[in-house]
């Protein structure tokens, strides 16, 4: 057992304690206040003057799929030999070595969801991780969904060599068509293993969200039609343009991850890119959090990337949500992770300076009550 103590403990959905004890044991957060009793026996971390924060979850990237310095032989995100691949598991394909893993730690990102990328309609199974440890199994917290994609990327691929999708339409066809083979499927109730249908099979019952690339505001509506049509769970990712169709997503209960927030309009469907995307999101009531959709951003700069939200107007105590407790219920993690609370992961990170501070360093970092260094 052992307890962080004298810290400005940033709880998340508890406000904020000043001079605060956070105790932790197998695992797990305890306790956590101004006043804790502190058990006999009980090692003392003191962080007096630190600042205290959970664990920060970036949702999106690709981090071990698309590794640093490996350009070829580490670029493991895209099958572009067929544009409809729900079968394939990003898990397969983690390189826990990637030395974007230590870049991680060393921002204080302890949770993170990795998955194939955009190049295919539908790319996979995306997997929620840890960021510490040698061993991807021993990693994985849970699955994270099903990745998709629409607009530009899968044209791209495929419409050069005259193979559909060449245009959005036949984006919208081939994840239709997939969503309806696997409901057929479900009710013929065969013996028979399909391993590309059996993984939407999940999606269809809604255990698992569909988890849409649309950068443009026409590709957000398009998923959110075709969710209602299949009456399926999706998450926006990107949502570039969410900020001209924040009604419509929140009409409908549609969480989204932004970002990257660090960009530039590196394509065409990312002209309309706004540094106020964050703030109209938050003031329509749509639940967001923020990646870095590594390695486009490092994934070091997470907290970077939300601090420049407080630019166009985002309240501080959103900007933590964001790479926090909205990522956690996004994912279904909630009981777990993205708050310091009793009975949840003892995923902490201890700061010379608040998260928003250019000078914000992670001094200590704890997963699962266990001290990691990077």
């Amino acid at each position: 057992m052992q307890a962080l103590v004298g810290g400005t403990v940033y709880t998340v959905t508890n406000g904020v304690i000043e001079n605060g004890t956070v105790l932790i044991d197998g695992g797990k957060i305890i306790e956590v206040g101004e006043k804790v009793a502190i058990p006999a026996g009980c090692t003392l971390v003191d962080v007096s003057g630190k600042k205290v924060f959970p664990g920060l979850i970036d949702a999106h990237t690709h981090l071990g799929i698309f590794e640093e310095v490996y350009r070829v032989e580490g670029s493991d995100g895209n099958e572009t030999s067929d544009p409809v691949t729900p079968e394939l598991r990003a898990v397969d394909a983690i390189n826990p070595g990637d030395a974007a893993f230590a870049d991680a730690l060393s921002g204080g990102v302890t949770t993170v969801v990795i998955g194939p990328g955009s190049a295919n309609v539908i790319g996979g199974e995306m997997v929620v991780l840890k960021t510490a440890g040698n061993l991807v199994d021993k990693m994985v917290v849970k699955k994270a969904g099903i990745k998709a994609a629409l607009g530009e990327n899968p044209k791209r691929v495929y419409g050069g060599d005259k193979k559909a999708p060449i245009t959005r339409m036949a984006n919208a066809l081939l994840l239709r068509r997939a969503l309806a083979e696997t409901i057929n499927f479900i009710e013929k109730k065969s013996n028979e293993r399909n391993l590309k249908l059996e993984a939407l099979v999940p999606v269809i019952e809604g255990k698992l969200p569909l988890r849409i690339h649309a950068h443009r505001a026409d590709d957000i509506a398009t998923a959110v039609r075709i969710a209602k049509e299949f009456n399926i769970k999706i998450t926006i990712e990107h949502c570039t343009e969410g900020y001209k169709v924040a009604d419509l997503l929140a009409e409908n209960n549609i969480p989204v991850v932004i970002g990257p927030i660090i960009t530039n309009r590196a394509k065409v469907e990312l002209q309309g890119v706004s540094l106020q995307n964050a703030a109209a999101l938050h003031a329509a009531g749509v639940k967001f959090a923020i990646m870095t959709d590594h390695p486009e951003v490092p994934i070091h700069y997470l907290s970077l990337s939300a601090a420049l939200t407080l630019r166009a107007g985002l309240p501080e105590e959103e900007m933590l949500k964001a790479i926090t407790i909205n990522a956690a219920e996004i994912l279904g993690l909630e009981d777990r992770l993205g708050s310091i609370e009793a009975n949840k992961d003892a995923d902490l990170i201890v700061t010379n300076y608040p998260l928003y501070d250019i000078r914000c360093q992670v001094e200590q970092l704890y997963i699962q009550g266990e001290r990691v260094n990077w």
